[in-house]
């Protein structure tokens, strides 16, 4: 199948005409370097490519940065930048005695101490953006935009989609986003899966924390999995994995950094005072949920106990990919008080709150948006609200709450 086009590449060719340095994060196997590397082919500039990978050139960039710029002169690639941040500094000073547009491309696999380097030497003249694994809407060939329960557009966009029956959606959800996969470059996914574990998260970790044990790392990773769409209850983890609550909160920390999992965080406000304050945890590619749990193929995932909480992942994750694809920051939360009222997502723009509900129905009930009337009293409006879930086609219980079926997101 070859190279797919990613959404986010017009993105990069847009900031690389103002910013100087362009940085995208995101983890191992997503895609960022194959994408940078597709989109220098078609500049009419020759960019070099460099590997911080390679331990020479990564020895040289730690210890001799001036030099390193010197031999990789821009506009250059530089792919793994988090090995050598103290080229950070080198880069700024380019930056500010030469001001060229698209001087440097950067790729990075940890997401946040990366981002402690950049933001000293590199604030305001640098554009970050975080790729995940692939989007259905990018694996399927639909159009980048950032989910919204915009009745207009997602009526148009349901004549342009294909549907999608809930079967075939576990056969999305159990193969996963990853390129590799879907470009059938791999053809055995549990070799796939097993190989990305050992080979990149146990490397990667061991960078990050030098003293870990791969065994209970393992373990940590699946029980993590096997809460994906829950609460995030670091004594659970701590239990499952045999280690002990601060561990589990670092590892969490780890898998966040990698770009392996992400938080959902509970929405708040003065006025809604008997709200949670944990989050709950989602992976960005269900198909290594679906390896970690063990489920052995996509029907058994669909009838399994975790039919839900996969569905629930996947669908939080396409929402949050479609934000990230279209370079702009998502505002996503989700609800719970102290009475276990709770709304699945809650997505924050232009002064209003959009709530909306997961659930694996072919045809929802009404009653599901009922609970929607208790972030009544937040300051903000509460716009259009919406069950998404697997309709046949899009519908609406009424003109405040939309029946959008999770195809299109």
């Amino acid at each position: 199948m070859g190279y797919i086009a990613r959404h986010m590449e017009n993105k990069i060719l847009e900031l690389s005409k103002s910013y100087s340095a362009i940085l995208l994060t995101g983890p191992r196997q997503s895609g960022k370097t194959t994408m940078l590397r597709s989109l220098a082919e078609r500049e009419n500039i020759s960019r070099k490519y460099v590997s911080l990978d390679d331990l020479n050139i990564r020895e040289m960039a730690k210890n001799d940065p001036a030099l390193f710029l010197q031999l990789h002169k821009p506009p250059v690639l530089i792919d793994e930048v988090q090995y050598a941040p103290e080229l950070f500094t080198y880069i700024k000073i380019h930056i500010d005695e030469n001001h060229n547009p698209g001087d440097f491309w950067m790729t990075g696999s940890q997401i946040f101490r990366l981002m402690q380097g950049v933001q000293e030497s590199l604030a305001g003249r640098i554009a970050l953006l975080h790729m995940s694994p692939m989007s259905q809407r990018e694996i399927t060939g639909a159009t980048c935009v950032p989910f919204s329960v915009d009745f207009d557009r997602l009526l148009c966009e349901s004549k342009n989609i294909m549907p999608v029956t809930t079967p075939e959606m576990f056969v999305r959800i159990w193969n996963g986003s990853m390129p590799g996969i879907i470009s059938g470059q791999y053809t055995d996914r549990n070799i796939y899966y097993s190989s990305y574990i050992s080979t990149y998260i146990e490397r990667d970790v061991r960078e990050i924390s030098d003293n870990i044990d791969a065994l209970k790392f393992n373990r940590f990773v699946t029980a993590v999995a096997a809460r994906t769409s829950q609460l995030l209850n670091y004594k659970a983890l701590a239990d499952d994995s045999d280690i002990d609550e601060i561990t589990a909160k670092s590892w969490v920390n780890i898998l966040e950094t990698l770009g392996i999992i992400f938080l959902l965080h509970p929405y708040s406000n003065n006025v809604l005072k008997r709200t949670i304050k944990t989050p709950k945890v989602y992976f960005y590619d269900t198909g290594l949920v679906c390896y970690l749990t063990k489920w052995s193929s996509p029907e058994v995932a669909e009838s399994g106990a975790m039919n839900g909480a996969l569905l629930e992942n996947f669908a939080v994750s396409e929402i949050m990919k479609s934000y990230q694809n279209s370079g702009l920051e998502p505002y996503i939360y989700f609800y719970r008080d102290r009475d276990t009222k709770e709304i699945d997502v809650i997505i924050e723009g232009d002064g209003k709150l959009f709530p909306l509900e997961i659930k694996k129905t072919v045809s929802p009930d009404k009653r599901i948006v009922k609970t929607f009337g208790v972030i009544n009293k937040s300051p903000l409006h509460i716009g259009t609200g919406a069950v998404l879930c697997m309709a046949e086609q899009f519908g609406a219980f009424d003109r405040d709450n939309l029946i959008v079926p999770i195809w299109i997101i």
